[in-house]
């Protein structure tokens, strides 16, 4: 006969069995994390600013040999004779001239092999003009530091991307967007810029003095002239709630838009599930409502959670565990989510928080643009071609783009919805050439629903597919001839799709 045990005895037991459970719970996330840190490398430097040799972007795939970098000054004045200085010495050499701001993009946008480049992260100028209620920004500025200057002006930033890393001429030559739902891109919020081509003038250019000329240079990628400045739009700063949503993905395109349409939504964005046993089936809605208006704001500071938040997500990179428990993180953050922030501090992060340290591996992005309505069908259709590659997906963010009415080269020809990609692998051709073959599928699957693709990271579209996702390139790459007849800005992506 088995002994009884006394009743608090066995009370005890139970407790004990359930504090080496919830310690082995707890337990094992730890250790995982811990080692992640460990395994960390250290924080790399800012690429830096060389003035002669090889130059490389983000991607560290695009290394190029430059005649110079000439680092433009920030004063307005020395700045225009900067660059007219430039011009001039290329004209004579017959050299072209590339533009570089934090040189985020990922497939030698900025960068030409055998020119000259125009360094503009000096000239980040800033100044608020009251009577108009816009923003003058230098166009070497990056968006935390616009960030900084607004905030004590209780304003923020109208749109712009999900990192403040960039510069603000970078983002105006690619048309960036963001997480700012029911918007379209950055363009849109670009009241005038000054432009100097590649004759040395210095052009006024807006919507009604030079259109056509504002058209081509927002999300023209520095193949008209070089941004100097532009006066944009700024919004309220103001305090959100934080909410989540766990949906099962098919509801997300739907719940998103129901959402947007709500006057109260400040921000908004869709992450899809890259945990292998919910993979892509799963999806959370992030969405930051207003709270307390009127209320005063604090003031902008760093966030203290930016080193947990980095573990989590760089423990994803190669690991199913890792991505189980970031999404089962996630999962909860969507059941417990609370707390305010302001605009300025949720748009004020850098891409240093998650980016790769690793000097012999890359990360690289691609993003997709389809209609609101084909969502769901991009997902399903996209689904097994990830499945099958070996490329590590990291993370996938959906987010709401409406119709772009201001660029010539255009990719939000409709209200759309973005899903931005972002893979890990090693920094080689090899890898390079596997992400190709992924992007080129993923790309057919967009344009088959009549969506596009962004063009500021790798080249691996084929010229078909470039030309299908932007039938305007030919006259896009003909009026660049006009504006530029010697061709003297260049870059990789003009030279790869623009003869």
């Amino acid at each position: 006969m088995t002994p009884k045990i006394p009743h608090r005895r066995r009370r005890r037991l139970i407790a004990l069995f359930a504090v080496a459970a919830l310690v082995g719970y707890v337990a094992r996330p730890a250790v995982f994390l811990t080692l992640v840190v460990w395994r960390d490398p250290p924080a790399r430097a800012p690429l830096p600013t060389v003035t002669t040799g090889p130059v490389d972007d983000v991607s560290g795939l695009e290394t190029a040999e430059v005649v110079e970098v000439v680092v433009v000054p920030r004063g307005t004045d020395e700045a225009v004779a900067a660059i007219r200085a430039l011009l001039a010495r290329a004209a004579r050499a017959g050299l072209g001239v590339s533009i570089a701001g934090s040189r985020h993009s990922m497939g030698g946008q900025s960068l030409a092999a055998g020119g000259l480049v125009l360094d503009m992260t000096q000239h980040d100028t800033l100044s608020f003009d009251e009577a108009t209620s816009s923003l003058r920004v230098g166009a070497g500025a990056t968006w935390s530091e616009v960030l900084v200057f607004l905030d004590p002006l209780g304003l923020s930033v109208a749109v712009m991307q999900s990192n403040d890393s960039f510069t603000v001429g970078g983002s105006l030559s690619v048309n960036c967007h963001g997480w700012q739902h029911g918007r379209p891109p950055v363009a849109s919020t670009v009241r005038r810029m000054r432009v100097v081509l590649a004759d040395g003038r210095l052009v006024e250019c807006s919507r009604s003095v030079e259109p056509e000329l504002f058209s081509l240079v927002l999300g023209g990628y520095g193949l008209f002239g070089v941004i100097l400045d532009a006066e944009l739009d700024v919004v309220p700063n103001e305090r959100y709630r934080h909410t989540a949503t766990l949906l099962a993905s098919e509801a997300l395109g739907p719940e998103y838009l129901a959402r947007a349409e709500d006057p109260e939504v400040g921000l908004a964005i869709g992450r899809l599930s890259v945990d292998p046993e919910s993979f892509l089936d799963e999806s959370i809605l992030r969405v930051l409502v207003r709270e307390s208006p009127g209320e005063p704001l604090p003031a902008l500071a760093p966030t203290s959670k930016r080193g947990l938040r980095r573990a989590i997500f760089r423990g994803s990179v190669g690991s199913d565990y890792g991505k189980e428990l970031r999404w089962a993180l996630e999962r909860r953050f969507a059941t417990w989510a609370s707390g305010t922030a302001t605009r300025n501090a949720e748009l004020s992060e850098p891409v240093t928080v998650y980016a790769n340290r690793s000097p012999d591996r890359t990360e690289l992005l691609f993003e997709a643009f389809v209609p609101h309505a084909a969502l769901d069908a991009y997902r399903r259709a996209i689904k097994p071609l990830l499945e099958a590659s070996p490329c590590d997906l990291l993370n996938i963010t959906v987010r709401d783009v409406r119709t772009d009415e201001t660029t010539f080269l255009r990719y939000a020809d409709r209200d759309m919805f973005s899903l931005v990609m972002l893979f890990h692998l090693e920094r080689t051709a090899a890898a390079d050439a596997e992400l190709a073959q992924l992007t080129r599928g993923l790309i057919d699957e967009a344009l088959a629903l009549g969506g596009r693709y962004y063009l500021p990271y790798r080249r691996h579209a084929t010229h078909a597919q470039f030309e299908a996702a932007y039938p305007m390139s030919s006259a896009f790459f003909a009026a660049k001839r006009r504006y530029d007849p010697d061709e003297r800005f260049q870059n990789a992506l003009y030279r790869t799709y623009g003869h």
